[in-house]
Protein backbone atom coordinates (compact mmCIF):
# COMPACT_ATOMS: atom_id res chain seq x y z
CA UNK A 1 0.00 0.00 0.00
CA UNK A 2 2.82 2.37 0.78
CA UNK A 3 4.38 1.69 -2.72
CA UNK A 4 1.10 2.50 -4.45
CA UNK A 5 0.68 5.73 -2.55
CA UNK A 6 4.25 6.81 -3.43
CA UNK A 7 3.68 6.11 -7.15
CA UNK A 8 0.45 8.08 -7.32
CA UNK A 9 2.08 10.99 -5.53
CA UNK A 10 4.96 11.00 -8.13
CA UNK A 11 2.53 10.99 -11.03
CA UNK A 12 0.57 13.93 -9.62
CA UNK A 13 3.78 15.96 -9.25
CA UNK A 14 4.90 15.25 -12.82
CA UNK A 15 1.56 16.21 -14.25
CA UNK A 16 1.70 19.56 -12.50
CA UNK A 17 4.97 20.48 -14.21
CA UNK A 18 4.84 22.98 -17.17
CA UNK A 19 7.23 24.31 -19.80
CA UNK A 20 7.92 27.25 -17.60
CA UNK A 21 9.72 24.98 -15.21
CA UNK A 22 12.44 24.34 -17.92
CA UNK A 23 13.84 27.68 -19.19
CA UNK A 24 16.10 26.00 -21.80
CA UNK A 25 13.14 24.65 -23.75
CA UNK A 26 10.71 26.94 -25.55
CA UNK A 27 7.43 26.24 -27.12
CA UNK A 28 8.75 27.20 -30.62
CA UNK A 29 10.89 24.10 -30.66
CA UNK A 30 7.80 21.96 -30.42
CA UNK A 31 5.79 23.75 -33.10
CA UNK A 32 6.97 21.34 -35.78
CA UNK A 33 6.80 17.60 -35.78
CA UNK A 34 9.99 15.48 -35.52
CA UNK A 35 9.62 14.44 -39.20
CA UNK A 36 9.46 18.01 -40.47
CA UNK A 37 12.45 18.98 -38.40
CA UNK A 38 14.48 16.22 -39.96
CA UNK A 39 13.46 17.27 -43.49
CA UNK A 40 14.50 20.84 -42.89
CA UNK A 41 17.88 19.89 -41.52
CA UNK A 42 20.94 20.77 -43.68
CA UNK A 43 23.33 17.87 -43.19
CA UNK A 44 26.24 19.70 -44.81
CA UNK A 45 26.03 22.37 -42.15
CA UNK A 46 25.38 20.12 -39.26
CA UNK A 47 28.23 17.73 -40.22
CA UNK A 48 31.32 19.69 -41.31
CA UNK A 49 34.01 17.95 -43.38
CA UNK A 50 36.68 16.39 -41.24
CA UNK A 51 40.38 16.88 -41.73
CA UNK A 52 40.88 13.24 -42.75
CA UNK A 53 38.29 13.49 -45.50
CA UNK A 54 39.95 16.66 -46.84
CA UNK A 55 43.29 14.89 -46.93
CA UNK A 56 41.80 11.97 -48.84
CA UNK A 57 40.27 14.31 -51.43
CA UNK A 58 43.61 16.04 -51.90
CA UNK A 59 45.36 12.73 -52.47
CA UNK A 60 42.76 11.77 -55.10
CA UNK A 61 43.24 15.07 -56.95
CA UNK A 62 47.03 14.65 -56.94
CA UNK A 63 46.81 11.10 -58.26
CA UNK A 64 44.43 12.24 -61.03
CA UNK A 65 46.81 14.96 -62.13
CA UNK A 66 49.72 12.53 -62.18
CA UNK A 67 47.81 10.03 -64.30
CA UNK A 68 46.97 12.77 -66.81
CA UNK A 69 50.61 13.84 -66.94
CA UNK A 70 51.78 10.24 -67.53
CA UNK A 71 49.63 9.71 -70.64
CA UNK A 72 51.92 8.63 -73.50
CA UNK A 73 52.22 10.94 -76.48
CA UNK A 74 51.60 9.41 -79.94
CA UNK A 75 54.71 7.68 -81.28
CA UNK A 76 56.57 9.54 -84.01
CA UNK A 77 57.86 7.64 -87.06
CA UNK A 78 61.53 6.80 -87.17
CA UNK A 79 63.64 9.16 -89.29
CA UNK A 80 64.29 6.53 -91.97
CA UNK A 81 60.76 5.24 -92.38
CA UNK A 82 59.00 8.25 -93.85
CA UNK A 83 62.01 9.24 -95.94
CA UNK A 84 62.03 6.03 -98.00
CA UNK A 85 58.41 6.52 -99.03
CA UNK A 86 59.08 10.13 -99.99
CA UNK A 87 62.16 9.13 -102.00
CA UNK A 88 60.31 6.40 -103.89
CA UNK A 89 57.44 8.78 -104.62
CA UNK A 90 59.85 11.42 -105.85
CA UNK A 91 61.67 9.00 -108.17
CA UNK A 92 58.36 7.80 -109.65
CA UNK A 93 57.30 11.39 -110.28
CA UNK A 94 60.66 12.18 -111.92
CA UNK A 95 60.43 9.14 -114.19
CA UNK A 96 56.87 10.11 -115.17
CA UNK A 97 57.97 13.65 -115.98
CA UNK A 98 60.80 12.39 -118.21
CA UNK A 99 58.41 10.10 -120.08
CA UNK A 100 55.94 12.91 -120.68
CA UNK A 101 58.71 15.02 -122.23
CA UNK A 102 59.34 12.46 -125.00
CA UNK A 103 57.19 12.87 -128.11
CA UNK A 104 55.20 9.80 -129.16
CA UNK A 105 56.85 7.61 -131.80
CA UNK A 106 55.09 6.87 -135.06
CA UNK A 107 54.90 3.24 -136.17
CA UNK A 108 57.35 2.20 -138.90
CA UNK A 109 56.51 1.58 -142.51
CA UNK A 110 57.11 -2.11 -143.32
CA UNK A 111 56.93 -4.28 -146.40
CA UNK A 112 57.86 -7.72 -147.70
CA UNK A 113 59.33 -8.74 -151.03
CA UNK A 114 59.80 -12.02 -152.89
CA UNK A 115 63.19 -11.00 -154.28
CA UNK A 116 65.16 -13.24 -151.94
CA UNK A 117 67.74 -14.40 -154.48
CA UNK A 118 68.38 -10.92 -155.81
CA UNK A 119 68.92 -9.40 -152.35
CA UNK A 120 71.21 -12.23 -151.20
CA UNK A 121 73.27 -12.05 -154.38
CA UNK A 122 73.68 -8.31 -153.98
CA UNK A 123 74.59 -8.40 -150.29
CA UNK A 124 77.18 -11.18 -150.74
CA UNK A 125 79.38 -8.69 -152.54
CA UNK A 126 79.10 -6.09 -149.78
CA UNK A 127 81.35 -6.37 -146.68
CA UNK A 128 79.78 -7.11 -143.33
CA UNK A 129 76.32 -7.58 -144.86
CA UNK A 130 76.25 -11.37 -144.39
CA UNK A 131 76.71 -12.54 -140.79
CA UNK A 132 75.97 -15.58 -138.66
CA UNK A 133 73.76 -15.13 -135.60
CA UNK A 134 74.62 -18.07 -133.42
CA UNK A 135 72.14 -20.04 -131.36
CA UNK A 136 71.18 -18.19 -128.19
CA UNK A 137 72.67 -14.91 -129.44
CA UNK A 138 71.19 -11.47 -130.08
CA UNK A 139 72.75 -9.12 -132.62
CA UNK A 140 71.98 -5.41 -132.16
CA UNK A 141 72.76 -2.85 -134.86
CA UNK A 142 73.18 0.68 -133.44
CA UNK A 143 72.17 3.29 -136.03
CA UNK A 144 72.53 6.93 -134.87
CA UNK A 145 70.56 9.73 -136.46
CA UNK A 146 72.47 12.09 -138.76
CA UNK A 147 71.69 15.72 -139.66
CA UNK A 148 71.85 15.12 -143.44
CA UNK A 149 69.08 12.45 -143.43
CA UNK A 150 65.45 12.28 -142.33
CA UNK A 151 64.80 8.57 -141.96
CA UNK A 152 66.41 5.15 -141.67
CA UNK A 153 65.60 2.10 -143.82
CA UNK A 154 66.42 -1.61 -143.52
CA UNK A 155 66.10 -4.90 -145.41
CA UNK A 156 67.00 -8.44 -144.30
CA UNK A 157 66.60 -12.12 -145.15
CA UNK A 158 67.86 -15.47 -143.80
CA UNK A 159 68.77 -18.91 -145.06
CA UNK A 160 66.53 -21.82 -144.15
CA UNK A 161 64.97 -20.56 -140.89
CA UNK A 162 63.22 -17.57 -139.34
CA UNK A 163 64.68 -15.01 -136.92
CA UNK A 164 63.35 -12.55 -134.38
CA UNK A 165 63.40 -8.83 -135.27
CA UNK A 166 62.50 -5.63 -133.42
CA UNK A 167 63.40 -1.92 -133.30
CA UNK A 168 63.95 0.47 -130.39
CA UNK A 169 64.95 4.12 -130.18
CA UNK A 170 67.35 5.52 -127.58
CA UNK A 171 66.81 9.23 -126.84
CA UNK A 172 70.28 9.65 -125.35
CA UNK A 173 72.20 12.41 -127.22
CA UNK A 174 74.39 11.01 -130.00
CA UNK A 175 78.15 11.07 -129.41
CA UNK A 176 79.19 8.70 -132.25
CA UNK A 177 77.76 8.90 -135.78
CA UNK A 178 79.08 5.51 -136.88
CA UNK A 179 76.85 2.43 -137.32
CA UNK A 180 78.05 -0.28 -134.94
CA UNK A 181 77.11 -3.92 -134.32
CA UNK A 182 76.97 -5.60 -130.93
CA UNK A 183 76.55 -9.37 -130.58
CA UNK A 184 75.79 -10.94 -127.23
CA UNK A 185 74.28 -13.98 -125.65
CA UNK A 186 70.75 -13.68 -124.35
CA UNK A 187 71.80 -13.39 -120.69
CA UNK A 188 74.54 -10.85 -121.50
CA UNK A 189 72.13 -8.72 -123.47
CA UNK A 190 69.63 -8.67 -120.63
CA UNK A 191 72.32 -7.69 -118.11
CA UNK A 192 73.46 -4.82 -120.34
CA UNK A 193 69.89 -3.57 -120.73
CA UNK A 194 69.42 -3.58 -116.96
CA UNK A 195 72.54 -1.42 -116.55
CA UNK A 196 71.82 0.96 -119.44
CA UNK A 197 68.08 1.09 -119.63
CA UNK A 198 66.74 0.18 -116.18
CA UNK A 199 64.40 -2.67 -115.19
CA UNK A 200 63.07 -4.91 -117.96
CA UNK A 201 60.60 -7.75 -117.94
CA UNK A 202 61.52 -10.73 -120.10
CA UNK A 203 59.19 -11.43 -122.99
CA UNK A 204 58.61 -14.17 -125.53
CA UNK A 205 59.81 -13.77 -129.10
CA UNK A 206 56.71 -15.68 -130.16
CA UNK A 207 54.42 -13.10 -128.52
CA UNK A 208 56.53 -9.96 -128.65
CA UNK A 209 59.64 -8.51 -127.12
CA UNK A 210 60.49 -7.24 -123.69
CA UNK A 211 58.71 -4.18 -122.37
CA UNK A 212 61.27 -1.46 -121.70
CA UNK A 213 60.49 0.81 -118.73
CA UNK A 214 63.47 3.17 -118.90
CA UNK A 215 62.50 6.68 -119.90
CA UNK A 216 65.37 7.01 -122.46
CA UNK A 217 64.38 3.96 -124.51
CA UNK A 218 61.23 3.70 -126.59
CA UNK A 219 59.85 0.72 -128.47
CA UNK A 220 59.10 1.19 -132.16
CA UNK A 221 58.57 -2.42 -133.21
CA UNK A 222 58.39 -5.35 -130.75
CA UNK A 223 60.64 -8.34 -131.41
CA UNK A 224 58.69 -10.99 -133.31
CA UNK A 225 59.85 -14.05 -135.21
CA UNK A 226 59.77 -13.24 -138.92
CA UNK A 227 59.72 -15.74 -141.80
CA UNK A 228 62.67 -14.01 -143.41
CA UNK A 229 63.75 -17.28 -145.08
CA UNK A 230 60.61 -17.08 -147.25
CA UNK A 231 60.61 -13.41 -148.21
CA UNK A 232 62.56 -10.20 -147.74
CA UNK A 233 61.46 -8.04 -144.81
CA UNK A 234 62.03 -4.32 -145.11
CA UNK A 235 60.89 -1.04 -143.59
CA UNK A 236 61.67 2.58 -142.75
CA UNK A 237 61.11 5.08 -139.97
CA UNK A 238 61.24 8.88 -139.85
CA UNK A 239 63.60 10.40 -137.32
CA UNK A 240 61.63 11.47 -134.24
CA UNK A 241 64.61 13.54 -133.10
CA UNK A 242 68.21 13.02 -132.08
CA UNK A 243 69.00 9.54 -130.83
CA UNK A 244 70.06 6.05 -131.82
CA UNK A 245 68.06 3.24 -133.42
CA UNK A 246 68.58 -0.26 -132.05
CA UNK A 247 67.77 -2.96 -134.63
CA UNK A 248 67.70 -6.34 -132.86
CA UNK A 249 68.08 -9.67 -134.64
CA UNK A 250 67.11 -12.21 -132.00
CA UNK A 251 68.14 -15.88 -132.16
CA UNK A 252 67.98 -16.42 -128.39
CA UNK A 253 65.06 -18.83 -128.68
CA UNK A 254 67.05 -21.26 -130.85
CA UNK A 255 68.87 -24.01 -128.96
CA UNK A 256 70.51 -25.79 -131.91
CA UNK A 257 70.43 -23.72 -135.10
CA UNK A 258 72.64 -20.85 -136.14
CA UNK A 259 71.09 -18.37 -138.58
CA UNK A 260 72.75 -16.87 -141.66
CA UNK A 261 71.53 -13.27 -141.90
CA UNK A 262 71.62 -10.97 -144.96
CA UNK A 263 70.89 -7.37 -144.03
CA UNK A 264 71.52 -3.77 -144.95
CA UNK A 265 70.74 -0.45 -143.21
CA UNK A 266 70.83 2.90 -145.01
CA UNK A 267 69.73 6.52 -144.64
CA UNK A 268 67.42 8.44 -146.94
CA UNK A 269 66.21 12.03 -147.12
Amino acid sequence: MEILEGTSELQSRLSSLSFSSFPGITSNQCDTSPLESLQNTDLSKSHPQTDNQADMDGIKEDSGQRSEGNEEAPAEPAPGEGGEENNSTGSCQLSTEMKTQMPPLKPPTTWTSATLKELKAKLRSEPDSVVTVYRGDIMTVHVPTVPEAKKVSWEFATDGYDIGFGIYFDWTPVTNRSITVHVSESSDDEDEEEEMEGPVSNGDVEKGSKTQTNSNLAEILPVYRQDSHLSVFGGSHDFPGEGTYLLKFDNSYSLWRNKTLYYRVYYSA
